[in-house]
C-alpha cells in the first residue's frame, strides 16, 4: 500500500472554501472555490483504500473512486482524469451537482468511523477541470466509421451519454431537441450557482467536434413526426426526460403569479445566458422586492429558493409537510439555503391560495408526523385548528415532475407506457415494444438524479450497439 494513502487519522477533512454568504447571494456564480493542487492531493490521501469500496458500490456509475483518489494523491492527474472518464461521461458535472452526501461520501467508510468523509465530489471536480485546462480532454477519434445511424430524441444527460458512447463505436449520431441549446435540464433547470453553463457548453461542443450532429428547436410530434425520424435512422433512443410539473389542486390554484418550478428556473437561466426574457423583464417571473413562497422539499425547491434570494426577493419561505430530517433533497443544499437566509417552515402544508385575480396570501395548516406509510416514511397528518396565513406575491410549485403524454406528443399510439406514464422498456435491453426504439433516463425511471440518467444512457448505448451489430449482420447475410 502506498505511503501516500491512509492518512485519514493524521489529515483532517477539508472542503474547498465556500464564498461568503454576502458575496454569493449577489451573483449566480458557483459558491465553492476550486481545490489547489496540494490540497486536492492531501484530501485524496485520506482515502482508506477499502477492500470493499462502499463509495463505489453506492455510486450509480460505480466510478473507480479509490483508484482515482490514489492517482490524485500521487500527482498523476492525467491518469486520474482518464480513469474518471472511463465510467462517467460528465465527471465535472457530477462533481458539482451529485448529492454526494447521499451517495459516495455518505457511504465512505471513514465517514462511518467518525473521521469525516473523503471529499470525493470536490476532488472529482478538480481532476476534470484540470484536465480541461491542460487540454487533456480531446474529441472522440473514431477509428472506423460505421454506415448505420442512431437518432436520439432529447439532449439531456441520458441522451448525451448515449450519443458519446455510440460515437466511440463509429455510428452516425443525430440528436433532436425541442430547445435552442443542448443540455436539457443541465442548461435550463439547474441554476448557475450549482452548475455554471460553460461547463455544459464545453462538453456539448466536444461532442459536436466529435462528429455528433445536433438539431435544435425540433419538437417531435409538432415540427417532425416520430415516424419520419424513425425512418431516417437504424435505431432510436427516446431520452426526453420528465418536465410536466405535478399540480397543486387547491382552491385558488388558477390565480395569477402561481408558477411551476421549471418556468421560474428557465426564465432565470435564460436571463443568465443573455436571452431576452419578456416575463422576467416585465417582473412577472422576477422575484425582486417580492414575498416568495416555494412549496416542496426536494433539490428543485432548493434551486428555486436560492434563485429567488439572488433576485433580491423581499422574503423567501419554503413550505415542507415533513421535518428537516425527512426532506428528500440534499442536506448540503438545505444547509446552503439556510445560510443564505431562506426561512423554512417545517411541518406545514398549503391549504388554499387566496387572492382576487392574483395570489396575495396562502392559507397553511400545521402538520405532525404519524405512522410510517408504505414507503417507510412517517406520514404527515394535519393538526386540527392550526391554520395560519402567509403573505405571498409569487408562489412556486416544486413538487416534482411527471412524464408528458409521450404517445400523444409523438402522435404514435403504438408506443407502450406504464401506469405512471413512463415509457415501458425491457429492463435488460432498454428496448421498447417498438423494434429498434429504445428509451433511457427519467422518461423510463421517473424524475431522478443526473448520475442515474448518465448510467441509463451508457447502458442504452450497449444495447443499441448489440441491436445494430445484429442488424448489420442480417444485412450482410441478405446481400
Amino acid at each position: 500500500m502506498s505511503e501516500k494513502m491512509l492518512k485519514f487519522t493524521k489529515v483532517n477533512q477539508e472542503n474547498p472554501n465556500k464564498r461568503t454568504v454576502s458575496k454569493r447571494v449577489d451573483d449566480f456564480r458557483e459558491i465553492y472555490d476550486q481545490f489547489v493542487n496540494d490540497k486536492a492531493k492531501e484530501q485524496s490521501s485520506r482515502c482508506s483504500q477499502c477492500g470493499v469500496p462502499f463509495c463505489q458500490v453506492h455510486c450509480p456509475l460505480h466510478n473507480n473512486i479509490p483508484d482515482w483518489l490514489k492517482l490524485t494523491a500521487e500527482g498523476r492527474l492525467q491518469e486520474a482524469s482518464e480513469l474518471a472518464h472511463s465510467t462517467n461521461n460528465m465527471p465535472e458535472v457530477c462533481g458539482r451537482i451529485c448529492p454526494q452526501d447521499r451517495l459516495c461520501e455518505g457511504n465512505c467508510v471513514i465517514e462511518q468511523s467518525g473521521h469525516g468523509t473523503v471529499t470525493i465530489g470536490s476532488v472529482e471536480k478538480y481532476i476534470t477541470d484540470t484536465a480541461w485546462e491542460k487540454g487533456w480532454i480531446k474529441p472522440i477519434a473514431v477509428k472506423k466509421e460505421i454506415d448505420l445511424s442512431v437518432g436520439i430524441i432529447g439532449s439531456g444527460p441520458a441522451g448525451l451519454a448515449c450519443a458519446e458512447e455510440l460515437r466511440k463505436f463509429g455510428y452516425q449520431i443525430t440528436i433532436y431537441d425541442r430547445y435552442d441549446r443542448p443540455g436539457g435540464l443541465l442548461i435550463y433547470g439547474i441554476p448557475n450557482f450549482k452548475l455554471e453553463k460553460f461547463v455544459v457548453e464545453r462538453r456539448t461542443q466536444l461532442l459536436k467536434d466529435s462528429g455528433i450532429k445536433f438539431q435544435q428547436n425540433i419538437e417531435i410530434g409538432k415540427d417532425s413526426t416520430f415516424d419520419k425520424i424513425k425512418e431516417k435512422h437504424d435505431a432510436i433512443l427516446i431520452a426526453t426526460g420528465v418536465y410536466k410539473a405535478r399540480q397543486v389542486n387547491l382552491p385558488g390554484h388558477n390565480l395569477k403569479n402561481i408558477f411551476p418550478a421549471m418556468k421560474f428556473l428557465t426564465a432565470s437561466n435564460r436571463k443568465g445566458l443573455g436571452d431576452k426574457v419578456t416575463e422576467f423583464e416585465n417582473g412577472t417571473l422576477n422575484a425582486e422586492n417580492k414575498n416568495v413562497v416555494v412549496i416542496g422539499g426536494g433539490d428543485t425547491a432548493m434551486d428555486c429558493v436560492r434563485t429567488a434570494i439572488r433576485q433580491n426577493a423581499k422574503s423567501v419561505k419554503c413550505l415542507y409537510r415533513r421535518d428537516k430530517e425527512n426532506m428528500p433533497g440534499s442536506a448540503r443544499e438545505v444547509n446552503n439555503a439556510e445560510e443564505e437566509g431562506i426561512e423554512f417552515i417545517w411541518l406545514s402544508n398549503p391549504k388554499k391560495f387566496i387572492g382576487n385575480e392574483k395570489i396575495s396570501s396562502l392559507l397553511v395548516e400545521k402538520m405532525k408526523l404519524g405512522k410510517p406509510d408504505s414507503s417507510g416514511r412517517k406520514k404527515p397528518e394535519p393538526i386540527p385548528n392550526s391554520d395560519f396565513e402567509i403573505k405571498v406575491d409569487i408562489a412556486i410549485k416544486a413538487l416534482g415532475f411527471d412524464p408528458e403524454d409521450i404517445p400523444k406528443l409523438f402522435d404514435n399510439s403504438n408506443l407502450l407506457v406504464s401506469k405512471w406514464g413512463t415509457i415501458k422498456v425491457d429492463m435488460h435491453s432498454m428496448e421498447t415494444n417498438l423494434p429498434g426504439v429504445f428509451a433511457a433516463g427519467d422518461i423510463v425511471r421517473g424524475a431522478s438524479l443526473v448520475v442515474w440518467a448518465i448510467k441509463d444512457g451508457r447502458d442504452a448505448a450497449i444495447s443499441i450497439n448489440k441491436f445494430l451489430k445484429s442488424k448489420k449482420l442480417l444485412k450482410t447475410k441478405a446481400a
